[in-house]
């Protein structure tokens, strides 16, 4: 199992049955290969369904069922396949009850930024802002770091999503809570150090006496 595999199927955990969760593009679409067949939880895609189940091989696609990253998708019994205005109207109207986003950026204070100017990392900030004000519980997942750089950081440098506090964060090597009083590390991950950690995490982390290990 990969880095991006294991923080995918962390955040597995975090879901409930009857939830409708969000999955963002990249990492995020991940998620949904790791929730049982039966747990009903049911996740929707910005592009138009509600009810994917995984990814599924190319070779045994229906072509016109794609995840919100263009990755071929089975969808369970009874999905829903509407159009963008109604998957938003879905998003904006607070019906979602979990978004999963990835980030380059979470800063201190909990605040995300995942989306660039034109002809940078990605076209534009598509419906992050919508995800992170509609809907219930944002959880980010995404790597500790990008080339060594960290991505838990005091400030944001790159542009907001949204003035709202995400509600979780997971990573390869933590899961770390933002709080009124900061970043509080919920969980470390067995193959990493507290002194590791912190060397490659620039924002300060709360650490409490009965921090958990993570378990996959």
């Amino acid at each position: 199992m990969n880095e991006k595999e294991r923080i995918a199927k962390r955040v597995a955990k975090e879901l409930k049955p009857g939830n409708i969760v969000n999955l963002g593009i990249g990492l995020p679409t991940l998620v949904s290969n790791f929730v049982s067949k039966d747990a009903e939880i049911f996740f929707q895609g910005e592009n138009g369904i509600l009810g994917i189940a995984s990814e599924i091989p190319e070779e045994i696609s229906n072509p016109n069922l794609i995840n919100a990253g263009g990755k071929y998708v089975d969808i369970i019994p009874g999905a829903m396949i509407f159009d963008s205005a109604f998957s938003f109207a879905l998003i904006r109207g607070g019906h979602i009850d979990v978004t999963v986003l990835g980030a380059f950026q979470v800063d201190q204070e909990g605040h995300l930024a995942n989306w660039m100017v034109p002809g940078k990392v990605i076209a534009g900030m598509g419906g992050a802002m919508d995800l992170v004000t509609g809907a219930k519980k944002v959880i980010i997942a995404m790597t500790h770091t990008s080339k060594g750089t960290p991505k838990i950081i005091k400030k944001c440098s790159l542009p907001l999503t949204s003035i709202r506090r995400v509600d979780l964060i997971v990573t390869e090597f933590s899961v770390i809570e933002p709080t009124d009083n900061g970043l509080l590390l919920k969980e470390i991950s067995p193959d990493i150090t507290l002194e590791e950690l912190k060397e490659i995490t620039e924002a300060e982390l709360i650490v409490p006496d009965d921090l958990k290990l993570m378990e996959f």
